[in-house]
């Protein structure tokens, strides 16, 4: 991997490309956690959402988001140039199913990866899995296309289910780890507690902290416990 410029802690801009290209394997939610941690740990950090219909950073933390167009070339140099104008900032795009091939054509058309290694930005992969097979494909596709050029995190979301065989067996993890990849792991969040969440457009935080989000206190207590366990495993990765 092309080593990064020598640089002080806490000055380096990161870049986190929340993606998996499957709809419905809790990119979104990834994203929401994100923006959650760096507002908990007092990073400072800029949202992109590339969803133009149902953008959850829009809708759940909106005073950090901003929309961003995947076929404009000139929406998408925004990202970069938003890490770059701010030493420290995070910049977090929450990318919608179906964005991957036109990131990935602006990102070898502008040299984005090269340019980030000369700015001192880190550039982040973050593949949100669930355990069907597509995961494990779309996951292969992804190393064969940037092998050790960019940083990754893969995400396994017991969102449909705790059996990650499929992956395991492939061999796709460790060829991951091989790149330093970083693995962490999402629990299921109880179903009843998530769709009130979605109901009240709550924050996390909002939705622990306030009743008005309509969850009850052992609700909120199992959110709390639910999210305790992601912060720590997102904590692990030192993003």
């Amino acid at each position: 991997m092309t080593q990064l410029p020598d640089l002080e802690i806490g000055t380096q801009s990161k870049i986190h490309l929340i993606g998996g290209e499957k709809g419905g394997v809790g990119k979104s939610l990834t994203a929401r956690l994100l923006a959650q941690y760096f507002i908990d740990q007092k990073l400072p950090f800029v949202g992109f959402d590339t969803d133009r219909s149902h953008g959850a950073l829009l809708r759940y933390y909106s005073g950090y988001a901003s929309p961003v167009v995947v076929d404009s070339y000139e929406a998408l140099d925004a990202i970069v140039e938003s890490a770059a104008e701010q030493p420290g900032r995070r910049v977090l795009v929450d990318l919608a199913a179906q964005t991957h091939e036109p990131l990935v054509k602006w990102m070898n058309e502008s040299g984005v990866l090269d340019l980030a290694v000369e700015s001192g930005i880190s550039v982040y992969y973050w593949h949100v899995m669930d355990a069907g097979r597509d995961s494990v494909d779309l996951l292969s596709r992804l190393l064969d296309q940037f092998g050790s050029r960019l940083q990754y995190i893969l995400v396994r979301n017991q969102l449909r289910g705790d059996d990650f065989n499929q992956l395991d067996n492939s061999g796709e993890q460790v060829r991951a780890e091989n790149f330093g990849a970083k693995v962490i792991t999402l629990k299921r969040l109880h179903e009843a507690v998530a769709q009130k969440i979605d109901a009240s457009n709550a924050s996390f935080w909002s939705a622990k902290n306030n009743t008005a989000s309509g969850l009850g206190m052992m609700e909120r207590q199992r959110l709390k416990m639910w999210l305790n366990h992601a912060m720590s495993e997102i904590a692990s990765v030192e993003v």
